[in-house]
């Protein structure tokens, strides 16, 4: 079929290349305009954007497909059918009405239960056991139009917003192709969304990051391995130089007793509120991220010291 694809970050990549080897013809992928990435803090393609520039396909960055002359220019592309995967923007009716066959999205949960921005972040630190993958026919509401094909991954108990991201990408790429292909042959079924069991998986917010020790150690451990590896649950470990930011980056519930943000032994224990989280992956503030024993060979903690 002939296509548009509207995605901008890692996730929809996965999408778009699996669409170019089923043989469709990208029309045109739409992502969001480039913005500052790396230390440099230079203008960069988006994932989905450097990805379609290496392969020839025309690429439109847009601030706004509100615009009239944007919705217009969409409208001639003569599109059998728009995919949406991870776009950025909340499209308008004649957007999404524009194709022969309507827009498809693909998003990364099994709705109505977490609709919006953050889908994999918000399932680990609310301790769903499972999750999956839909493509649904587009509709203006957020995350509200009918279903069309689905797949259920479970949540393992070590597992981070990075590691469940990789995963729902490479079965949600296999999805949509064939559920791209059932539309195509005129045999793909959408049905209603449940009417109960709806969440909204809210954009994460910087202040989100913070650790506070006083929480229990549960909610504690979903936090990190949620916000893992980006934007990175952080706390404060005290030096002699004055607090150094640390990220967690992976751990796991542990028993243990102390007041909160006590580090219990020598291998970065911590007590909380109820219970302690053994941390197994960190990054301090200016270096990569490190196993926590190979941290804790260049910078120390000992028991007793107390976290903030």
């Amino acid at each position: 079929m002939r296509l548009a694809f509207l995605g901008t970050p890692d996730f929809a990549v996965a999408c778009l290349s699996a669409l170019v080897e089923a043989g469709h013809e990208i029309a045109v992928v739409y992502s969001q305009p480039p913005a500052p990435r790396g230390r440099g803090q230079d203008l960069k393609p988006s994932p989905a954007h450097a990805f379609a520039l290496a392969r020839g396909i025309p690429v439109r960055t847009p601030v706004s497909m509100r615009e009239p002359a944007e919705i217009e220019a969409f409208a001639a592309l003569n599109l059998d059918a728009a995919v949406v995967v991870a776009f950025g923007q909340i499209l308008p009716g004649e957007v999404l009405d524009a194709p022969r066959l309507g827009s498809f999205n693909l998003h990364a949960s099994l709705l109505p239960r977490w609709r919006g921005a953050a889908p994999i972040q918000r399932a680990i630190m609310a301790g769903d056991k499972v999750t999956g993958v839909e493509v649904m026919a587009m509709t203006e509401g957020l995350d509200e139009g009918p279903v069309l094909a689905s797949e259920t991954v479970r949540i393992d108990a070590l597992e981070t917003a990075g590691t469940l991201h990789d995963r729902l990408a490479s079965v949600g790429a296999d999805l949509l192709v064939r559920t791209m292909a059932a539309v195509e042959r005129g045999e793909a079924v959408a049905k209603a969304q449940a009417p109960d069991g709806l969440t909204y998986a809210k954009k994460i917010r910087p202040k989100e990051a913070r650790l506070r020790w006083t929480k229990p150690a549960a909610e504690l451990d979903r936090k990190i391995r949620g916000l893992s590896p980006f934007p990175g649950a952080w706390f404060e470990l005290p030096t002699e130089k004055g607090p150094v930011r640390v990220k967690a980056l992976l751990s796991q519930v542990e028993e243990g007793s102390g007041a909160p943000g006590e580090v219990l032994d020598d291998r970065l224990l911590i007590a909380c509120g109820d219970g302690a989280v053994r941390l197994l992956r960190v990054q301090r503030e200016g270096k990569g991220p490190q196993e926590a024993q190979v941290f804790l060979r260049g910078f120390p903690v000992a028991a007793g010291t107390v976290v903030l």
